[in-house]
């Protein structure tokens, strides 16, 4: 089968020639790296926009040719190539269906880039909270009784964002008729599906987003396709919304000076993704099941199955994720994150024939468990979030506007039940906020703050919590 890679492929016409650099970048083709030669060897193709290479905000070439079969690809109006990454398509949709003061229907459970993005437009969010999800121990999806609660409570929103599927896996079974209620209003429906680039690849995967009907979705194509990092997809199927406009907010946020090596990884990961076919998956699922009784072999390690089938939680009784995490680091085994309760595992996208290390990754699972029994764990696990906070349509307190504006000190957490967030507060992995700048405190989320910080979980956002401190809007 012929592969259709028309950017990789006009990077390589133009290598072939030999081609003198005097132009940008400044290390002139590789010649005054110092990288080391592994590296060095791929700035040959570290090229910018030259004769023969397109343009990336105007295209009409290679890169014009690679995003239309992409498009043809996942069945979209329209797709692009994002070299910000997934959040600069999160800051794009949300620009090109909101402006300042309107209102935005948001899934609680989304990521940073979402809440960035609203803070940036000056939108007014509306939140609504995700069901517990037992199986993962973690927010879920959001339940459709809540969406036509916060659609009847504010009609005039200009559009709904929802996460699909979760950092851990997890998909919506109500997604296709969240989607249908939002349309028979004329709400648009954006999807941050930035782990779901492959669910396309098979009927044995969930459902892609856009299939069922979304308007604006986007993927990070190098979380579970061979793409490079940052080098994530943007797709518009949509009689609500101008994709036009889409384009236009995206040429202003991503970067001018776009890294063709990005974009070449794109095409590459459009070409593998496109050219899957049932056996690929088939083939797949037959080496993962396989790993999978492997594993389950190894007491009393606990291996949890979700939607998505290149994700898998593991988890050590009496032992927190985090030191599950760091014991499997010590045997070189790097796992995608950690919580309270168990590590998550990204399997790879094997296609028939493809050979991964899954025995030598079960042997240093088995010898970090080993090490592991050697040292008493904490044993702590995170107390359920109670389903009245979960349950609810929320409005913050304040606009992000107004946070900007109010008085703001430091307090100790433990007594800032009741109080409004003035900052940002994101356990990382996975991103997704604790507190957002305008909420209310309650006393789960503080309760959560101390169990995380109590099992050494990290955090980024505006915060002082080594000296146990946040940061609120002053009395």
């Amino acid at each position: 089968m012929k592969r259709e890679q028309p950017l990789v492929e006009a990077l390589q016409r133009f290598v072939e020639k030999k081609p003198q650099s005097m132009h940008v970048p400044g290390h002139k083709n590789g010649l005054l790296s110092t990288l080391p030669e592994e590296l060095k060897a791929a700035l040959t193709y570290d090229l910018t926009e030259l004769t023969g290479l397109d343009d990336f905000h105007h295209p009409e070439e290679a890169i014009l040719l690679a995003e239309q079969l992409l498009a043809k690809t996942y069945d979209s109006d329209r797709s692009f190539f994002l070299v910000n990454g997934s959040t600069v398509g999160n800051l794009a949709m949300i620009y090109a269906t909101c402006k300042r003061n309107d209102r935005i229907i948001v899934q609680r459970n989304a990521h940073k880039s979402i809440f960035h993005a609203l803070e940036l437009v000056g939108a007014k969010a509306i939140f609504i909270a995700p069901e517990w999800d037992e199986n993962t121990k973690t927010a879920g999806g959001v339940p459709t009784e809540t969406l036509k609660e916060a659609l009847h409570l504010y009609p005039d929103v200009k559009a709904v964002v929802l996460t699909y599927p979760t950092y851990y896996g997890v998909t919506s079974k109500e997604l296709q008729m969240q989607i249908n209620i939002c349309h028979e209003k004329g709400v648009p429906v954006l999807i941050d599906e930035a782990h779901g680039a492959h669910l396309i690849g098979s009927e044995l995967f969930p459902p892609s987003a856009l299939s069922l009907g979304a308007d604006i979705v986007v993927q990070s194509a190098h979380k579970t396709l061979p793409a490079m990092t940052m080098a994530s997809f943007m797709h518009v199927k949509s009689n609500l919304i101008d994709v036009q406009k889409v384009n236009r907010y995206l040429r202003m946020l991503q970067s001018s000076s776009p890294s063709y090596l990005l974009l070449a990884s794109l095409d590459d990961a459009r070409e593998y993704i496109g050219s899957y076919l049932e056996h690929d998956a088939v083939y797949l699922m037959d080496k993962r099941n396989q790993w999978i009784d492997a594993l389950r072999s190894l007491h009393p390690l606990e291996v949890v199955e979700v939607d998505d089938p290149l994700k898998l939680l593991l988890r050590m009784p009496g032992y927190t994720g985090f030191e599950l995490k760091n014991a499997l680091e010590t045997q070189g085994l790097y796992v995608e994150l950690a919580d309270v309760y168990q590590v998550l595992v990204i399997l790879p996208l094997l296609k028939q024939g493809q050979v991964f290390p899954f025995a030598e990754a079960r042997i240093r699972i088995k010898e970090a468990l080993a090490e592991l029994k050697k040292e008493e764990g904490l044993g702590h696990t995170l107390t359920d979030i109670p389903t009245t906070d979960w349950l609810t349509v929320t409005v913050p307190e304040y606009s992000y506007d107004e946070v900007e504006q109010l008085e703001k000190e430091w307090i100790p957490y433990m007594r800032a039940f009741g109080r409004i967030a003035a900052s940002m507060l994101i356990p990382y992995p996975p991103g997704v906020p604790l507190l957002v700048p305008g909420e209310k405190i309650t006393v789960a989320k503080l309760s959560q703050l101390e169990e995380l910080l109590a099992v050494g979980a990290d955090f980024q956002g505006e915060h002082r919590l080594k000296e146990k401190l946040i940061y609120v809007i002053k009395s």
